[in-house]
């Protein structure tokens, strides 16, 4: 397997990460964000992104920046807002050809770390902030995303399990922010958190395609003029591990179907040993459709219209999600926990090891098809500060054997049960 090399450096308390390679025709940018999730600022910094896209300081007009974009040979730009652990990332993304494909007389690896820095340092403005109409039109377009995640109860039920389960810690906020935050956000108030937020920020910027890390670096002096006095990095911390009884919530709103939804902790993240451990852990429960969730819950006792796990590897948190019917409330738990304990007392099979290794295997594997995908890869290491690469990932996930599962499942603890149900029901 080919070995992805990224180069690194440091300007102006920027990280830059680099891989010079011709194996794709564009060059993929990427601009990472972070800053610790909190109440005081989520909301802010989840809506920021939406108005830098409206247009900048020599493209004020959102017509300019667009019409620009298709100058520039139909390159791709576009932003992400998530969470990874306890942090908030904004990630902006921009895909532009190679110059050597098309006639064009410009670097357009130049033109599009410009497009991006621009965009990112030096946004429309009027009266010393962001527009009004901007931030007033992006204020509707964020409070529509977050009632999508309320009308979508698949989402819904997913966030109010992580939101009970981590009560008391940042991760229990949505990354997109608070609907109620949003009527006190001025373009002042806005545009001045958003300078405290540039200036201390972990930053990094990734570039992907035929290039090199002292071409990138001359352009980013240029293109990223920020006022920034110190490293910024991100903090790890050890999985939160919390020894109470299992709290159960039951919400009651108008749905036709119940969403059942609980949330372990794994005591596992990223940057630990036993991380290849959890990746087959959360396999072999309810990653894939061989999974025990998926045969047990879903196909052989018809409870569930769908049943699956997702692993947080960032956070150590590992969600069951679930559809099922009302009445099959207390059946859908019980057969659930059986999983949890077959997880425990080591009954998995060769067929499931076997298929969860493929499958995790093949998904590092298709990894160096994407220039975006082997950035995120490799921003894992930064966001944990664990360096890990993706042939040696895939050799140690295939020497996780089932009794090393069955150790790492008794320290897996149950925390919350959450189930969304009708209102008219007992």
């Amino acid at each position: 397997m080919k070995q992805i090399h990224f180069e690194r450096s440091t300007l102006n308390h920027i990280r830059l990460h680099v891989l010079p390679t011709d194996q794709f025709k564009t060059f993929a940018i990427s601009v990472y964000i972070g800053r610790p999730l909190a109440e005081q600022t989520v909301t802010s910094t989840a809506l920021t992104p939406f108005v830098l896209r409206r247009g900048t300081e020599l493209r004020p007009e959102t017509k300019q920046f667009r019409e620009y974009l298709d100058d520039l040979y139909g390159a791709g730009f576009g932003f992400d807002i998530y969470k990874r652990g306890d942090y908030q990332i904004v990630q902006m993304r921009m895909d532009i050809i190679n110059d050597r494909f098309v006639s064009s007389n410009e670097s357009l690896l130049k033109k599009g770390l410009e497009f991006v820095g621009e965009t990112l340092t030096r946004p429309a403005m009027e009266n010393g902030h962001f527009r009004d109409k901007y931030v007033d039109s992006e204020k509707q377009t964020l409070q529509k995303r977050l009632e999508a995640v309320i009308n979508d109860k698949v989402r819904y039920a997913a966030e109010r399990c992580i939101e009970e389960m981590c009560s008391d810690e940042p991760y229990r906020l949505h990354a997109l922010g608070k609907i109620e935050e949003l009527e006190g956000l001025s373009s002042q108030s806005l545009y001045n958190d958003y300078q405290a937020w540039l200036q201390t920020a972990p930053l990094d910027i990734y570039v992907v395609g035929n290039t090199t890390l002292e071409e990138v670096e001359a352009i980013v002096k240029e293109a990223f003029k920020i006022d920034r006095s110190q490293d910024a990095v991100y903090e790890t911390s050890k999985t939160h591990a919390v020894q109470r009884e299992v709290k159960t919530v039951v919400e009651r709103l108008d749905v036709n179907q119940g969403k059942l939804n609980m949330g372990l902790r794994t005591n596992v993240s990223y940057r630990d040993e036993q991380y290849p451990v959890a990746l087959m852990y959360n396999g072999v429960l309810g990653g894939y459709a061989h999974s025990k969730l998926f045969i047990n819950v879903r196909e052989k006792a018809s409870l569930a219209y769908y049943a699956s796990s997702r692993f947080d590897g960032h956070k150590g948190i590992l969600t069951i999600q679930s559809g099922i019917e009302m009445q099959n409330y207390e059946k859908a738990v019980d057969i659930i926990k059986q999983q949890l304990q077959a997880m425990e007392q080591g009954q998995i099979s060769e067929t499931e090891m076997n298929q969860t290794r493929a499958m995790i295997s093949n998904q590092l594997r298709e990894l160096q098809d994407s220039a975006f995908e082997l950035i995120s890869f490799d921003f894992n290491a930064i966001l944990s500060g664990k360096e890990r690469t993706v042939s040696g990932l895939i050799e140690a996930v295939n020497q996780v054997d089932a009794k090393t599962i069955a150790e790492a499942a008794k320290r897996v603890q149950l925390d919350t049960i959450y189930f969304l149900r009708d209102q008219k029901g007992e």
